[in-house]
């Protein structure tokens, strides 16, 4: 099978188009032909080596966490699908969705929603994850409640405007001028153009502070967050990880870092709000697979809105 290798960490050069041997499945795996799948930061973090205590020296690797695609070998111990189904879901850690095969653990998919193409569906999993986990799990979300998101036209950002305005939040989202329309038609209830505002320095307190792209902290937040609100980061930085630890041992504000879970039942969940129209996939770009390149350097640059797919195989 055609797939994206990496066989050593580096650059964007390190991503070579070519033929691999088709995975074998678990007992508890699918087989599925990949037919889209998508970028995201993680990947390129770790092509860089920036995980490689993680990831380990053992090459070649294929990245890739978000798949989308067509079941064609089921495991022996698999209960929830059969050879056909269209399903969405993630690979194990650390990757292997930039393939045209790829093994899917049974816990870590479900069936596709019926109203997205392969590419919307697999611009879902980990963003999509990621957000709900964030505003449902680490802050526990409460209708009602001042939400504001930092990064609102990103994929975990898009994916959170919406989630937070489907699980009745008020919805403030922070982008640039460009893409403040697209952040109220997410489902904002009130946008921050960053280039004109600086949001710490905003009158209106809040509940949660989602920073979706790392770039603030508790203690630059603390004037807009409500006495016993909650600041929530995807980037584990030294200062957030100190605070994220203080801040658990005293009552008042907490800094809180979200690490996403991948599991079925979050999926079906995100499924069943997709089908409902509360929640869509916002796509920048897709690129075909081959080019795998081009599209882990535009995602590095830090600016596409939305999520970048990518197609495997129609």
């Amino acid at each position: 099978m055609k797939a994206v290798v990496i066989h050593r960490y580096g650059g964007v050069q390190v991503l070579q188009y070519e033929d691999v041997e088709q995975p074998k499945i678990q007992p508890t795996q699918l087989l599925v032909k990949v037919r889209a799948s998508s970028v995201n930061p993680i990947d390129w973090k770790i092509r860089q080596g920036m995980l490689s205590l993680l990831t380990g020296s053992k090459f070649p690797k294929i990245l890739g966490f978000d798949v989308a695609g067509d079941v064609v070998e089921v495991g022996s111990q698999v209960t929830r699908f059969q050879v056909g189904d269209a399903i969405y879901g993630s690979t194990s850690f650390p990757g292997g969705g930039y393939a045209e095969f790829a093994a899917i653990p049974e816990n870590l998919a479900t069936l596709k929603p019926r109203n997205l193409s392969n590419e919307e569906a697999a611009a879902v999993p980990l963003a999509a994850l990621t957000a709900l986990q964030a505003l449902r799990d680490t802050g526990n979300i409460q209708t009602g409640q001042n939400v504001l998101i930092n990064g609102a036209a990103g994929g975990v950002g898009s994916f959170a405007v919406q989630i937070a305005s489907a699980l009745g939040a008020v919805v403030t989202g922070v982008s640039s001028s460009k893409n403040l329309d697209l952040v109220k038609s997410l489902g904002a209830d009130r946008v921050i153009d960053y280039t004109q505002q600086d949001f710490t320095k905003d009158t209106m307190q809040y509940d949660i502070i989602f920073d979706a792209v790392g770039k603030r902290s508790l203690s630059q937040t603390k004037k807009v967050l409500k006495p016993n609100g909650v600041y929530i980061t995807t980037l584990p930085s030294p200062e957030t990880v100190v605070q994220s630890v203080l801040t658990a041992l005293i009552p008042g504000q907490k800094a809180k870092l979200v690490f996403e879970k991948p599991n079925a039942k979050d999926l079906l969940y995100l499924k069943e709000l997709i089908e409902a129209g509360k929640i869509r996939a916002v796509i920048a770009r897709t690129y075909p697979l081959q080019e795998l390149a081009a599209a882990h350097a535009y995602s590095e640059i830090g600016r596409a809105v939305g999520k970048i797919a990518i197609a495997v195989s129609s």
